[in-house]
């Protein structure tokens, strides 16, 4: 047992979270960026809804390069938040809460989350 009151240093880079707290950060992360983006989309649906212009300026806004990148993980976050929270609605109707099969249901959200944003891409790419 320790005795003195110091605060103990974590370094957070050298924890190793198991595979369901990586799932359930990410489920997190991936609502944060949702719910940060609102806005920027609800102001394109207003601006394509607006015009044929509208509609045309939205299109080349959503061509720039570093937008590109922002729906791709934008895509991520939307199928992992949805693939994750199936999860964690299964695991509140005690579906898979053993060890094995909650790492197995862990890893199967983090693999269909990445393949959904791989086939966006592959599909934008065609």
């Amino acid at each position: 047992m320790r005795r003195d009151k110091r605060p103990v240093y974590l370094n957070l880079f050298k924890i190793r979270l198991p595979i369901a707290g990586v799932v359930s950060l990410a489920h997190r992360a991936s609502g944060i960026l949702m719910f940060l983006a609102m806005p920027f989309i609800v102001y394109l649906l207003d601006l394509s809804v607006q015009s044929h212009e509208g509609f045309e300026q939205v299109l080349f806004i959503l061509q720039h390069p570093f937008l590109v990148a922002v729906q791709v993980l934008f895509v991520w976050a939307l199928a992992h938040h949805l693939f994750a929270g199936i999860r964690f609605l299964l695991i509140d109707a005690d579906i898979a809460i053993e060890k094995i099969p909650a790492n197995r249901s862990a890893w199967l959200v983090m693999f269909l989350a990445g393949s959904v944003v791989v086939i966006v891409v592959l599909g934008t790419l065609l």
